[in-house]
């Protein structure tokens, strides 16, 4: 197959800069390394050409070139653009439309939450498309252990930040249901792992019931969470779990577009039909 560089403007065009982005995009693209006369069969370009821009990317670092079986890969430097490229995403920007369309589906009030130290802060709300509203607004900071939000960014946090991190919380009782004990709050974060999604149900406010699931990282590290909140009469035990698979599907989705790759590969769950 051949790769051809995208044409530039005339003014600004370089044409062996572009050649040598394209052989490099031409090595990124395979799936196995390989070899010069495999370079110079995908590119068009002459052998001399390709034999000149390999070297040089190979000496910048951008390619690696096997001692073995003399084929080409990625290099060190192609990894840590890509990586630096990938932490510098707006995770608020790319949730944006899926929350929207979470928005348009369930008409309930969407949030998105990051963590700042020991309690979660919202970053975003979309309003309910229903009467009855939630007040909160960008900027408030919430609880960690008694929000579905929190829940989430507490359950999958690293295993020593966790454990840094549990401690440092008050745990005041917020309402009658909210979890006070350490010992359950453990067991309710093994079980927000295992479900992959939490809840909040009348924990945080009287009357109000949300589910939240997380959006993860290229590094696997999650970066934020998302939240479907509404009043508790609309948001029973059984909508919750109709909602599941939408939160589930969602959280995976977003991560992936982070470059979260077992969040590409995981099954999609089934979603059944939603409750207006």
């Amino acid at each position: 197959m051949r790769t051809q560089a995208r044409n530039a403007h005339p003014r600004y065009g370089i044409t062996a800069l572009q050649r040598g982005l394209a052989l490099l995009g031409l090595v990124g693209a395979s799936q196995e390394a390989l070899t010069a006369s495999e370079i110079v069969s995908g590119s068009g370009l002459h052998a001399s050409t390709v034999h000149r821009m390999l070297a040089n990317l190979e000496y910048a670092g951008f390619l690696v070139r096997d001692e073995r079986t003399h084929r080409y890969h990625l290099g060190p430097l192609c990894i840590t653009l890509g990586r630096a490229a990938l932490d510098r995403l707006d995770v608020r920007r790319i949730c944006l439309p899926y929350l929207e369309e979470i928005n348009r589906l369930t008409r309930e009030s969407v949030h998105l939450t990051v963590r700042q130290g020991a309690q979660a802060v919202y970053v975003e709300k979309l309003e309910a498309l229903e009467p009855l509203r939630i007040v909160s607004q960008v900027g408030a900071s919430i609880p960690l252990h008694c929000t579905a939000t929190g829940k989430v960014l507490l359950a999958f946090a690293g295993e020593e930040e966790r454990a840094e991190l549990l401690p440092q919380l008050s745990l005041h009782r917020a309402t009658p249901r909210t979890i006070i004990s350490l010992q359950q709050l453990q067991a309710e974060l093994e079980r927000v792992r295992r479900q992959r999604y939490a809840l909040d149900l009348q924990e945080n406010e009287s009357h109000i019931c949300c589910i939240a699931g997380g959006v993860w990282d290229h590094a696997g590290q999650v970066r934020a969470a998302f939240s479907i909140t509404g009043p508790a009469a609309r948001m029973t035990r059984q909508r919750l779990r109709e909602l599941a698979p939408l939160v589930v599907k969602t959280s995976r989705e977003i991560s992936a577009v982070l470059g979260h790759t077992a969040a590409a590969a995981a099954p999609a769950p089934e979603r059944r039909r939603l409750r207006a």
